[in-house]
């Protein structure tokens, strides 16, 4: 293997599975996270002479979202399966919450959903996520806040019942 080959292939083992969990909380199926990944990687590698070695995960980030944007424009891939997914939700008391999140999330708009899981579930700052997505840091804020909102009353959490309740007197 060669010496860039190498790097590559330390790149991939330290992120892959960072990356299936991002695409996996974009797309909310682990098939299509699966496939967005590989794709994220295979334009990488193609790159990867010509990458800096400290802009490899913001480009194969962005690389990630755009695949994402794209795969929810042209629903044309998508098949129809009757068949169960071959991974089960994992067993405990998370399960339940996480299928809730799943759903949840699933509500938002794309690029609210990106942004809520890029700044809560990636941790990535409002200034990293305006660069990643070429919008406003004005834009990143909003559009999180209003989807942690839409997320929060779908999920039922008592802090916003409490506020409406308030708000209702």
């Amino acid at each position: 293997m060669l010496g860039w080959e190498a790097d590559f292939a330390e790149f991939f083992a330290a992120r892959a599975s960072s990356l299936r969990r991002l695409a996996y909380a974009l797309c909310g199926d682990w098939h299509t996270a699966e496939d967005i990944v590989q794709g994220a990687f295979v334009r990488l590698y193609r790159q990867w002479r010509r990458v800096r070695p400290e802009t490899a995960d913001a480009y194969i980030r962005r690389s990630v979202v755009n695949a994402y944007m794209s795969h929810r424009r042209d629903r044309r891939r998508e098949w129809v399966s009757s068949a169960p997914p071959d991974r089960p939700a994992p067993p405990g008391p998370d399960a339940a919450a996480r299928l809730d999140l799943d759903r949840a999330l699933a509500t938002l708009p794309k690029q609210q959903r990106v942004m809520v899981v890029l700044r809560h579930l990636e941790d990535l700052p409002v200034s990293e996520v305006a660069l990643l997505l070429g919008v406003a840091e004005g834009t990143v804020k909003s559009q999180t806040a209003r989807g942690v909102q839409a997320l929060r009353a779908a999920l039922g959490d008592p802090v916003t019942r409490t506020d409406e309740v308030r708000g209702s007197r």
